[in-house]
């Protein structure tokens, strides 16, 4: 069974096990129905991207295709710079489509742009050499390479018709509010095994059918390295209350939300690329946040104190 497949039927299927408490959470919370519980529900967003039907029949359109099997299974079709299991449409829901589930087009449209992270202007395909380093754990693809070209093609098809350099509703992820009580491991702990755990395992681990990732390994060597965007707990916790359970939109509470990305992320990862030769250094310099729990002390233990990163 093709990956493509099983991502469009599989999520449906467990979902179900969600479905009953989902609506009951949203009647209770006076919040939509669930039939428009998907995460551009609360950005605003009024930007609809062409259909994949629209993608035309020439050299474009093959790129634009590429682009878009990228997106769907990345280990697959640019396995040369992925060092683990995910797939781009793990963070970016809908093939890249979704509001709220940071779109590709509308971050297209924001690029070249100043990024604090690297304390510099980056290009798009910039952008997408970072996704490749951290979120896939891997090596970034060389500027102008097949794997950037496609994914470039891809989103700027995707953005058809929308204006360049101004604010887009819908890009990235929804704010959340912030917790009335500070995140809790032993909270989220909870919320994991009540509604995450059907999907990516008691270990953390995900789910994989015939040798496939299907639901995404979210701590341990096959997910994202500690220089990831979900690092941050705060960015984590905007993904998963707008996104997770999967098909269940904000049915968690934003405390829920925040309490099970502090579980989440207070879970050893591969270590971070950039690392300095000591975790406090490389703390220092890249993760001197709250958000961020690398070289914060959890349980007894040190995150992300195992050494420089293993050599790929």
């Amino acid at each position: 069974m093709s990956r493509r497949l099983l991502h469009a039927l599989l999520p449906g299927a467990l979902a179900v096990a969600f479905l009953a408490t989902s609506k009951a959470h949203a009647a209770e919370a006076g919040a939509l129905p669930q039939s428009e519980l998907n995460s551009d529900a609360r950005t605003g967003a009024t930007f609809v991207p062409p259909e994949e039907s629209q993608i035309p029949e020439n050299e474009f359109g093959k790129m634009v295709r590429l682009g878009r099997d990228i997106m769907l299974d990345t280990p697959k079709y640019a396995k040369a710079y992925v060092g683990n299991t995910l797939s781009c449409v793990n963070c970016h829901t809908d093939a890249g489509r979704m509001a709220g589930s940071a779109p590709l087009w509308a971050a297209y449209v924001s690029y070249p742009a100043y990024r604090s992270k690297n304390k510099r202007v980056n290009t798009y395909e910039e952008r997408l050499q970072g996704c490749f380093r951290f979120s896939q754990n891997g090596k970034a693809p060389p500027l102008g390479s097949k794997v950037l070209v496609a994914l470039e093609s891809y989103s700027y098809w995707l953005a058809k018709g929308l204006p360049t350099d101004e604010s887009v509703k819908g890009r990235g992820y929804p704010d959340v509010a912030a917790p009335a009580e500070v995140p809790s491991y032993a909270r989220g702990k909870a919320v994991y095994e009540a509604k995450c755990m059907v999907c990516h395992n008691a270990d953390g681990q995900g789910r994989d059918v015939d040798g496939t990732t299907v639901f995404p390994p979210l701590w341990g060597d096959r997910s994202f390295n500690w220089g990831a965007g979900m690092g941050s707990y705060k960015n984590a916790a905007k993904f998963i209350w707008a996104n997770m359970p999967y098909s269940q939109s904000y049915s968690l509470t934003p405390q829920e939300a925040w309490d099970v990305a502090y579980f989440m992320d207070a879970h050893e990862r591969t270590q971070d690329p950039r690392w300095l030769g000591s975790v406090s250094a490389t703390r220092a310099k890249f993760h001197n946040t709250k958000f961020s729990l690398y070289g914060q002390s959890v349980n007894g233990k040190v995150l992300g104190d195992t050494g420089p990163p293993k050599k790929k």
